[in-house]
């Protein structure tokens, strides 16, 4: 088994413009993944992440984030909706992809390793961190905010190692 076999950043994903993304281009990086909703009662985060976001992506961290529909219907906008509702409402600039299934078939590729390795989303907001290599290190559940310590040490300790 090769070190990577693991490594959940892997493949072509279109960002929210359809515009085609290789995940590799994030290793090197710690990543904390996020399935998303615009219509969830705690799509509020968007604010926190993006607060998460510019504290500390020059320190090498990137959040991606995944809008899903599959988890409670919470999703109803197109991409570009989307993409207007994050930046217009929250001034979302980390990197956002098309909308896809994070727990219904067909499973966007990257929740199916997620999932495997640390289990699926339990409702939208679901914090999945990534160490430098795109393996998994921690699933944080919807109840776990952006500024909790519990996320922003598990964090801290990944840009330290």
């Amino acid at each position: 088994m090769s070190a990577d076999a693991d490594a959940v950043l892997e493949g072509i994903v279109n960002r929210l413009n359809g515009e085609p993304q290789d995940l590799s281009k994030y290793r090197g990086k710690v990543v904390l993944v996020v399935n998303t909703a615009t219509e969830c009662g705690f799509s509020g985060q968007f604010d926190g992440l993006e607060k998460l976001y510019e504290q500390n992506q020059g320190e090498g961290f990137v959040i991606l984030g995944f809008p899903a529909d599959d988890v409670a219907h919470q999703e109803p906008r197109s991409d570009e909706e989307i993409g207007d509702f994050c930046k217009a409402n929250f001034g979302v600039s980390f990197p956002m992809f098309e909308k896809s299934n994070v727990k219904e078939d067909p499973v966007n590729p990257v929740f199916e390793k997620l999932n495997a390795a640390l289990g699926e989303p339990t409702w939208n907001f679901n914090k999945y961190l990534l160490d430098r290599e795109g393996r998994p290190v921690k699933h944080f559940d919807v109840q776990v905010e952006p500024g909790d310590p519990e996320l922003t040490s598990a964090i801290e300790a990944e840009l330290t190692s």
